[in-house]
This record gives C-alpha cells, structure tokens and sequence, in this order.
C-alpha cells in the first residue's frame, strides 16, 4: 500500500485539522462529489459549503463542515483545504444543518451584492445622462423611494 495523505484544513486565523495518516478522502465541489486516495493526480478546485470526509487508519470515519474554501492536492500525497470557516464534527446529520445555513448565508450575500450592483449601475447611467445633457434637469428622475437616503431630496 502506497503511503497515506496528509491532510491539512485551515481557515484565517486556525489550522483546524492536521492529520498525516489519512487514507482516503471524499468531499464535493461544483461538479459534484469525488474521492481522493494516496498517489491522486494533482489537483485544485473550489469548494462550496460542504461536508469533508476522511478515513484515518484505525479510526472511525470523520467530517468537517466548510464554509466555501480551495482544495488543492500535491504530489500525490499533499492534501491542504483552505477554508473560510470549519466545524469538525462527529454527526454527519448536524453538520449537515450547519452546511444548510452557511448555503443560505451565502445565498444571502449573494442577492444583496446583486442589488447594490444594480443601484450603483443606475446610479452610474443616471450620473452620465446628466453630463451628457447639461441644463436639461432630471432626465432620468429617481423612483420614489429607489435608493433615496433618509432626508436625501428627490
């Protein structure tokens, strides 16, 4: 048998799991979920919230929830996960509610980014149409309530 993994998770500020007897490995990204054994090809992907599974020898299979992370894999050997935020964790069906609330945070995020991008795009057009056409006022006037600050006037 080939030599075992060395696993390594970490976020910013905690090396959450450093495990040098792993001897398979099994998480998802995008595409899916795959597994990873000693002597993989190198590897790199972007991981979702998800759950990491690993076989240590001699030890019961063990989780850790990410919160959206890379995994990268080197040398055959070398597995390292850099993550935002992990949970190690013994139920599966636990983590698995965790993993649920970061999907929804992140779904979150996402959807207000989306409409402060569309606010400042508007903001921009806005903005241009009056350089282009001086003196001819509020071409364009801002809707009722649409990204109008407290006291701001319309």
């Amino acid at each position: 048998m080939s030599a075992p993994l060395h696993l390594v998770i970490t976020t910013t500020m905690d090396v959450v799991v450093d495990d040098a007897e792993v001897t398979s490995l099994r998480a998802q990204d995008e595409s899916g979920g795959f597994g990873i054994l000693p002597g993989h090809t190198d590897f790199l992907t972007v991981l979702p919230a998800s759950i990491i599974r690993w076989r240590s020898a001699g030890k019961p299979e063990q989780f850790a929830g990410v919160r959206a992370g890379l995994l990268s894999v080197n040398g055959g050997r070398e597995i390292a996960i850099a993550c935002r935020d992990a949970i190690l964790g013994e139920d599966i069906h636990a983590l698995e509610a965790q993993i649920a609330a970061f999907r929804r945070d992140q779904d979150d995020a996402g959807r207000r980014e989306r409409v402060e991008q569309m606010r400042l795009h508007a903001n921009a057009v806005r903005e241009m149409i009056r350089l282009l056409r001086p003196g001819q006022g509020d071409v364009l006037p801002h809707p009722s309530g649409v990204g109008a600050e407290q006291g701001e006037p319309r």
